[in-house]
């Protein structure tokens, strides 16, 4: 008796196993349902755009350098330091020539020869002429040879000290020696230290940078843009500027130059543009700045808009898939208009309430 019920036991046992896997392995075969996604229409601004990447520096920026050749005796300036057309930026100490500085001399010990004899000269014919032995006439030909002599005399001084201190004496002013500066504005950068050897600018040779300086107050952006957005874009168009040292804060400029003809770049061609910046932004914007400029193609505000995710064609037709009833669609057609890439301005056939059926990814044909 008691082996049969331990046998009915055990079969019933099995049984309940069997029936529990059988009912779990269904419950694992049956397909969740699947719940497409919508999305409804916005109202949002629709800006559609093009991008350069460049810098901010300033409109005017002037290499300061010197009209003469030597030493940088003295500094007067540091980089930041706001300056003043006039202001003296070095004082330059001259290295003369060795071959110009002796036919100076040469020049000078002639002169003083030539005035020496003619002061001789001069006084003896100004005995006779005060005894009346010679005429007037005769005396002043003396006369003149020694004002002659006494301007070359001064003349050849002059070379000298020029070309030993670069300043003459009957200027009394060293000029040449002390650099001053062209225009107004911050001092950018300084090159050069005390000490240090400068080369004066003239028609063969650009010289020596001892600064630069520039007109902080007025600012532009300069940057590339591809060949295939330049025919996009005309001057006058609106840029909002994003600089990567200046978190959280973008700046207006407006588009004034595209250049005529492209370089070549990286294999690219690229046009150089140039926009003015806002001179009512609060920010102190530092020359050499990398820049990101949004150049504003065409722009529409608070329309109507989805995201072009859920737009479909049909024959170069757009249309969208409406919900008329829980998980149930239909096809409707609609007119768009400007797109940014993202979202695209809806015109005619939808509806602010409507919820718009989400596509699943299309799968890419990689082809065989």
């Amino acid at each position: 008796m008691i082996k049969k019920t331990l046998r009915a036991l055990v079969i019933v046992l099995l049984l309940a196993v069997f029936v529990w896997t059988f009912y779990f392995l269904f419950q694992k075969s049956k397909e969740e349902p699947v719940q497409i996604q919508t999305s409804s229409p916005i109202e949002t601004d629709i800006i559609k755009k093009t991008v350069a990447t460049g810098s901010v520096t300033p409109r005017r920026e002037v290499n300061m350098k010197s009209q003469v050749s030597g030493i940088i005796e003295t500094l007067y300036i540091v980089a930041g330091q706001q300056i003043k057309q006039g202001d003296v930026i070095a004082k330059i100490k001259i290295i003369p020539n060795l071959l110009n500085m002796a036919n100076a001399e040469n020049r000078q010990n002639a002169a003083q020869l030539a005035y020496d004899n003619a002061k001789l000269e001069y006084d003896r014919n100004k005995q006779l002429f005060d005894q009346s032995v010679i005429s007037k006439s005769e005396f002043q030909a003396f006369d003149l040879k020694l004002k002659s002599a006494l301007e070359e005399l001064e003349a050849a001084k002059n070379q000298l000290q020029i070309i030993k201190e670069g300043v003459s004496k009957s200027s009394g002013i060293s000029s040449n020696t002390l650099v001053k500066a062209t225009m107004s504005g911050m001092v950018l950068d300084v090159p050069v230290k005390e000490g240090g050897q400068v080369i004066e600018s003239n028609t063969f040779n650009e010289g020596t940078t001892i600064c630069s300086v520039a007109n902080m107050g007025e600012m532009i952006f300069e940057g590339k843009l591809d060949e295939s957005e330049v025919g996009k874009v005309q001057t006058g168009m609106d840029i909002v500027l994003t600089i990567g040292a200046i978190e959280g804060e973008s700046f207006n400029a407006k588009l004034e130059y595209i250049a005529p003809k492209g370089i070549t770049e990286n294999g690219a061609i690229q046009f150089l543009i140039r926009a003015s910046i806002d001179k009512q932004n609060a920010k102190f914007l530092r020359a050499g700045y990398s820049a990101n400029a949004d150049i504003i193609l065409d722009k529409r505000e608070k329309v109507m808009a989805i995201p072009e995710s859920v737009l479909q064609f049909d024959k170069e037709k757009a249309f969208v898939e409406v919900e008329k009833s829980p998980q149930q669609f239909e096809k409707r057609f609609i007119k768009t208009g400007l797109s940014d890439g993202i979202n695209i301005e809806v015109k005619e056939g939808l509806k602010k309430e409507d919820k718009l059926k989400v596509p699943p990814l299309k799968q890419i044909d990689l082809g065989d």
